[in-house]
């Protein structure tokens, strides 16, 4: 940003209701690319509104230059945006609506490979990948900002257009970005600059992602460390202290010494170091033992379009074992998705459709669950709590237990799930799936909406979990690391490969 563009925050507190979303964040932008990251219910997309003046704070200030022109693309596509033509979309970026300028439109479509009877659809028609593709080109080609604000530009992209994304941004290196991603692998390549939002502030590194997140764990050590030592001198004091007193009857001159202690004392515990502690927030599978290994076996299977219409490919035979992790790879639209909500439709634990000659057969002892990205058979307006009680089997102490080591403070599981943000919403639902005790795992983009903690976690509880499981994920990171076993759909068919590195270059 140019020295007259600033933007920032001193001291800022946000609150809904009484509970605090986040307080005493300060922190200023700089004409670095900056990686904003915090755990799931921070208040980083709080944070972004505020920025743009959508939100008030409770406390403190906005910093932000008259002239600063920003662009800025939310985590959710507005819904007005939906039945209007793309190229009226993206003519609201323009600084000028006069129509002087819409050659500049013409121009940006070009450039995307967008053909001009596709640009007179409505948005609403295109995949949310290019959607959101569309609107980060709009905001910062048709825009002309000094600072692009990014919410989650990742989700919903595959790997070609998140390679796309990245492409474009190496090529207009010069305008200043704050990104909100948990996506790892984007971060590192993309950011220079990272600031940590938790509860103790906003924590500023001038590095990349990997070496900010471990000179935050080192200095955190360290704290903790000092606090440590700091309160074993204050027990040595005390007990200093306490000695002078019960001298001090016969001596008054112990009396002194005592009262100079308990100031030393005094002063310790108000320049006292502040230790982080993260708040406790598992994110478990059920680990569910099979009789025998083989899971589930898919043999001259043919998946195809929801409706029948069209052949997408053909798995010719694929066995799933219980402790593989397989990773389903293809390009947009080869049907990754598709093949886990057929194998998803096929079960049922009522039936007893075990043939030995279906096309897909079950270990009989399986209890499958099923992550759908959207989330959409989650109930908004139910509570926390009665969504988990009613799961068979559940009872209300164990949801309570899972509801507090997930992190959920008490006074919100009674509140509507539709007030949680979207991380939130995914750890509720792999708290549901872990109550039905399952062993098998389908799991359709598992890390879009997760944190970084959240990812991880999910990727030490696979490895720990003796099930099975098949996943698509975009996140190059996740993938490498969660992965046994990786698949490929290619020309119209799934075959197995031995490393994903070849086609995660090929997008």
């Amino acid at each position: 940003m140019s020295r007259q563009a600033v933007l920032g925050v001193e001291n800022a507190r946000f609150n809904y209701g009484a509970a605090p979303v986040f307080s005493g964040i300060s922190f200023q932008l700089d004409g670095t690319r900056t990686a904003l990251v915090g755990e799931n219910g921070a208040g980083k997309s709080t944070l972004l509104k505020c920025l743009m003046g959508e939100l008030d704070l409770d406390e403190g200030q906005i910093i932000r230059s008259r002239s600063l022109k920003i662009g800025y693309v939310p985590q959710d596509v507005p819904s007005e945006f939906g039945p209007l033509p793309l190229r009226e979309v993206l003519e609201n970026a323009l600084l000028s609506q006069d129509g002087s300028e819409s050659w500049r439109v013409d121009v940006l479509l070009d450039e995307m490979g967008v053909s001009y009877e596709t640009s007179l659809q409505a948005f609403s028609t295109l995949s949310g990948g290019w959607q959101r593709l569309l609107l980060i080109a709009a905001a910062a080609a048709l825009g002309e900002p000094d600072l692009l604000i990014l919410d989650e530009p990742t989700n919903h992209l595959d790997l070609s257009n998140i390679n796309r994304l990245e492409l474009w941004l190496s090529q207009n290196s010069q305008l200043p970005m704050l990104i909100v991603s948990h996506d790892r692998e984007f971060l590192e390549r993309n950011t220079t600059r990272t600031i940590f939002l938790r509860s103790d502030g906003a924590h500023s590194f001038a590095v990349p992602f990997t070496q900010a997140r471990e000179a935050l764990l080192h200095r955190d050590a360290a704290d903790a460390v000092r606090r440590q030592v700091e309160g074993k001198e204050i027990e040595r004091l005390e007990k200093m202290a306490a000695r002078y007193k019960v001298w001090g009857v016969k001596n008054d001159k112990f009396h002194k010494r005592m009262h100079a202690t308990e100031r030393r004392i005094d002063r310790i515990e108000a320049e006292r170091t502040e230790a982080w502690q993260a708040r406790e927030r598992r994110l478990e599978l059920h680990s569910g033992e099979l009789d025998a290994r083989i899971a589930l076996r898919l043999e001259n299977y043919t998946v195809t379009t929801p409706d029948g219409s069209r052949n997408l490919f053909k798995i010719e035979r694929l066995a799933v074992a219980a402790g593989d992790r397989i990773a389903i790879l293809g390009t947009n639209g080869t049907g990754k998705s598709m093949l886990l909500n057929a194998i998803a439709r096929t079960w049922d634990p009522e039936a007893e459709h075990y043939d030995g000659q279906a096309q897909v057969r079950f270990n009989p002892k399986i209890r499958l669950a099923f992550f759908d990205q959207a989330m959409a058979n989650l109930p908004l307006k139910t509570s926390l709590l009665d969504y988990l009680i009613a799961t068979e089997g559940a009872t209300n102490r164990e949801a309570n237990a899972l509801l507090a080591q997930a992190g959920f403070p008490y006074v919100r599981i009674k509140g509507p799930i539709g007030d949680l943000s979207y991380g939130e919403r995914a750890r509720l639902s792999f708290l549901q799936m872990k109550l039905t005790k399952p062993n098998l795992y389908l799991l359709d983009e598992p890390t879009n909406h997760l944190d970084i903690e959240g990812q991880e976690d999910l990727e030490a509880q696979l490895e720990a979990a003796d099930v099975a499981c098949l996943f698509v994920s975009h996140d190059r990171y996740f993938t490498r690391t969660a992965a046994t076993r990786f698949v490929e759909i290619r020309k119209n068919r799934l075959v197995e490969i031995e490393d994903p590195e070849p086609f995660f270059e090929a997008q």
